[in-house]
């Protein structure tokens, strides 16, 4: 994480209570590529996110922008609404603009002509779900960014996305240090799958979940109203198995849990399924988007932002069940649910607009604090700053040692091990 270096000056919240600096020191509960857990060394870097007594920008000379980027999530206009809220009440920046369609709208030859950010324009967007932004999907020139940049005389660019997003935000660092250029760049993390290093828990989250509960309970509906009855739910989870491993613990009715990080074969699949059935008469199936990936042929394929592109691993199961049953018994009635899109055009629950807020606050503190190269993080109850390159550094997946995997092991009573 970098500081821009301006000169510092007083904070204009002369009511404002500002914070300790003390730095925060946790032990991970992180399963990644390069082990269990990450460094006691890596974690050190991270800094708990304050309102600070000093600042380093003079807020009314201070150009800002705000991208959204990737794909929608709960909560997405409550944080551009907190940030334009903050800059102009809380410092009195003037001039807040939004560049439309995420970088695309820092890419000139797209002609994205960037929104004028009034608090009366963000007073109600965050009743509805999406962003007013607009959201694109893939990488841009990295010079054709600072370029729009310089040309708009931004100095503080705050962007609103998952990993790519992030990634893309750190070469715009990048490229701002070596032209000498004093823009900061802040981020605040948006992904659905909750699978970001250093961040406990991402906007959205809450919401999908409690979205994905209703998907569940209209599951565990059609399968007991049905003789032999199975209720299929895909949910997200490309890469980790948040939003389906909570979403079985919400809903006791989940029979099945499976996710990326728990491999299982067909066979053993449809032993508890049978088993299921025989004892209850019915089961629901709740599957990550990104499980039982190995089943299926390789699509070949990658997504704008450069993700694998899964096959569907929902329709690979219902064909599979169906064909499985006809052909040995019994016979059985299987409904498949896909909510994704629309939990993904949710507005935010309550408490998600709620953190969404602070998230958006602690953002707009760090960028007026000279913070860049930074995104704001959650961890221990606490909002943090977090170096992008830490950030980025590994998919956050969750392991199956841990108490939640146990716990839906015991909720569901599905084996450990269905190989």
């Amino acid at each position: 994480m970098r500081v821009i270096v301006r000169k510092e000056r007083p904070h204009p919240g002369a009511q404002l209570r500002f914070t300790d600096t003390d730095g925060l020191r946790l032990t991970a509960f992180i399963t990644n590529t390069r082990g269990r857990q990450l460094a006691d060394l890596e974690l050190r870097h991270r800094r708990r996110a304050r309102c600070e007594d000093r600042i380093r920008i003079d807020p009314p000379s201070l150009t800002c922008a705000i991208v959204t980027c990737g794909g929608l999530c709960p909560g997405l206009n409550d944080v551009i609404r907190a940030i334009v809220v903050c800059l102009r009440d809380s410092y009195g920046v003037r001039d807040v603009y939004g560049p439309r369609f995420g970088y695309e709208g820092l890419t000139e030859r797209f002609g994205h002509a960037p929104m004028n950010l009034t608090t009366r324009l963000v007073d109600r967007i965050h009743e509805v779900g999406g962003t007013v932004l607009g959201s694109s999907r893939g990488s841009q020139p990295v010079t054709e960014m600072v370029d729009t940049l310089e040309r708009l005389g931004i100095g503080l660019l705050f962007t609103v996305g998952g990993d790519g997003t992030l990634k893309g935000a750190h070469a715009i660092t990048e490229e701002v240090a070596r032209r000498g250029l004093t823009i900061g760049v802040v981020g605040v993390p948006k992904t659905i799958d909750n699978d970001l290093s250093c961040i406990e828990t991402s906007f959205g989250f809450e919401t999908a979940v409690g979205a994905a509960r209703r998907a569940t309970r209209a599951a565990y509906i059609e399968a007991a109203g049905a003789r032999n009855g199975i209720g299929l739910v895909k949910l997200m989870g490309r890469d980790s198995g948040f939003i389906a491993t909570y979403a079985a613990l919400a809903d006791t009715h989940v029979g099945v849990c499976l996710i990326p990080e728990s491999p299982f074969a067909l066979p053993g699949l449809m032993g508890v399924l049978l088993e299921r059935i025989e004892r209850h008469g019915h089961v629901v199936v709740v599957v990550a988007e990104g499980a039982g990936q190995n089943l299926l042929a390789a699509t070949g394929e990658h997504d704008a932002s450069g993700n694998v592109r899964h096959s569907d691993i929902g329709l690979f199961l219902a064909a599979r069940i169906k064909n499985h049953c006809a052909a040995h018994g019994p016979e059985v009635n299987l409904k498949y649910i896909d909510p994704s899109y629309t939990i993904r055009s949710l507005p935010a629950s309550a408490r998600d607009a709620a953190f969404c807020v602070l998230m958006g606050y602690a953002a707009v503190h760090a960028g007026m604090a000279g913070k860049t190269d930074m995104v704001v993080g959650f961890w221990k109850h606490r909002l943090t700053n977090v170096p992008i390159p830490l950030a980025v550094s590994a998919r956050k997946r969750l392991d199956t040692n841990h108490f939640l995997w146990q716990g839906v092991l015991a909720a569901t009573g599905q084996p450990r091990d269905m190989r």
